[in-house]
């Protein structure tokens, strides 16, 4: 066993304040939408007793892993047995999320179709499906992230900058399903890109330093021909920022906090700016996200584009005078439905968008969050090339 497998947990045995009422407020809602599924499928199901104490057993472990899966690495627990909650947990999280949906729909379904023999196919077609989705999600997270090609229009755009190539990498989330092998693969084919930038909006990891360095590592082999810059996303300040920010310097990225670099390409000039997440002033007061700040003694009249880990910093860089910004955070949806309601809290999902003078570009994400479950929104390492905008 290795001796980041004998690590224990830093989080103290007892779990704080907040993660109680997290779990006195979570658990009831839990259990009762798990109790919904139990109601609604159950009876409908041919099954015997016996299979009727399987399916509540199942229930009743399904309600118990989804929050143990989130919360096994703040457990005073071996990191190993940690990570195999957290998988058993996820994977809970991503089926039980599918399930639940597709029983909402029957119910609709079956109310509008006013017909009770559909009651007993309805129920089995829930669960094949949902079992379905999240095999075929599964599948998709884990392998590597498809290619992307975006080109992306900007007026005034200097002749020798056309064909400027950033490549894009954001929301890998390393931490209990997603280990060093993973993050090499990416690293592998984004250097086979050829960048001219790599660029790494945020959401790097899901855990501290100390246990998934060896993991992050892989990052230090990332190569372009100006360099690799990275900016926080929010899930860096849930793990501990300071130490990430030294730890991503440590590997040879460069970090950008509400400021920026100037890049020379082949006699032209761009500036590439970063902020912090667009809610960082929430656990620093003096990390807000700036956007005006990180222009600040940048030259004037050459493309300024910006690396901020959320889309809905996009108003504030408008404002400041950005040509094009570059975001992840939300996993375009990661999987069926919840790509339908991103919109809610982001002004956009994914892919390539206009606020103004500005470009918006929204990666899906190269890793995922909690489910290891793609489904309907797969993850992405774009390829994103500079082009003049037609008649500007």
């Amino acid at each position: 066993m290795s001796q980041y497998q004998e690590k224990i947990s830093p989080a103290p045995a007892r779990l704080s304040g907040r993660l109680r009422r997290f779990l006195l407020t979570v658990m009831p809602v839990l259990a009762g939408l798990h109790a919904y599924i139990g109601w609604r499928l159950l009876s409908a199901l041919p099954l015997g007793a016996a299979g009727i104490a399987v399916g509540v057993l199942l229930l009743c472990l399904s309600t118990l892993l989804v929050p143990l899966g989130l919360l096994a690495r703040f457990l005073a627990i071996r990191e190993a047995l940690a990570d195999r909650l957290s998988w058993a947990g996820s994977l809970a999280m991503g089926l039980f999320s599918s399930v639940l949906v597709l029983t909402l729909l029957r119910d609709v379904l079956l109310l509008l179709a006013g017909m009770p023999a559909l009651a007993t196919a309805t129920a089995i077609g829930v669960l094949l499906v949902a079992a379905l989705m999240t095999l075929v999600g599964f599948v998709n997270a884990r392998r590597v992230a498809r290619i992307v090609h975006v080109d992306i229009p900007l007026a005034g755009l200097p002749a020798s900058l056309a064909g400027f190539t950033i490549v894009q990498l954001s929301d890998i989330h390393v931490g209990p399903t997603i280990k060093r092998d993973y993050v090499a693969a990416i690293v592998r084919h984004a250097n086979h890109l050829g960048a001219d930038v790599i660029a790494i909006t945020g959401d790097v990891v899901d855990g501290g330093v100390a246990q998934l360095a060896p993991h992050t590592a892989p990052l230090a082999g990332l190569k372009a021909r100006h360099g690799v810059f990275v900016v926080t996303g929010n899930h860096e300040y849930y793990s501990g920022a300071p130490a990430w920010i030294a730890e991503f310097r440590r590997l040879g990225l460069r970090v950008l906090m509400n400021e920026h670099a100037v890049i020379e390409h082949d006699g032209a000039r761009l500036v590439l700016a970063g902020v912090t997440d667009y809610s960082a002033h929430t656990f620093d007061p003096a990390q807000r996200s700036d956007p005006r700040a990180a222009l600040l003694g940048s030259p004037d009249g050459i493309p300024r584009i910006l690396l901020a880990h959320q889309p809905r910093s996009a108003h504030a860089a408008e404002a400041a005078g950005f040509d094009l910004q570059l975001s992840g955070h939300t996993h375009g949806g990661q999987f069926w439905p919840w790509n339908l309601f991103v919109i809610l809290q982001q002004p956009f999902t994914a892919g390539l968008h206009r606020l103004g003078r500005l470009a918006v570009y929204t990666s899906r994400g190269t890793g995922y969050w909690g489910p290891p479950k793609r489904f309907g929104a797969p993850s992405e390492i774009s390829v994103l090339r500079l082009v003049p905008e037609a008649g500007k």
